[in-house]
């Protein structure tokens, strides 16, 4: 018996746009925006992917970029928080 097609079929599943292409010019990222940069980290201290967040791939490596920096800086922890 041939296994291969009895999956159900895949759901269409609308693209996702990237945020800071819609925003105007002015709208940065920047590692001193927190609360922007914390959006995209779980609270195991993952950087969510692009295909989760929906950027693009010019904006998520500034976004990692960013996230790092602020790391590094101390801004922002490296891992989640307990409790």
């Amino acid at each position: 018996m041939n296994y291969e097609n009895t999956r159900a079929p895949k759901e269409s599943r609308f693209k996702k746009s990237c945020i800071f292409c819609k925003r105007p010019e002015n709208f940065d990222i920047d590692y001193k925006n927190i609360e922007l940069l914390s959006r995209y980290v779980s609270g195991k201290g993952k950087v969510a992917s692009r295909r989760m967040s929906g950027n693009c791939a010019k904006h998520q490596r500034k976004l990692v970029c960013e996230i790092k920096r602020a790391r590094y800086l101390a801004l922002l922890a490296y891992a989640g928080t307990r409790g």
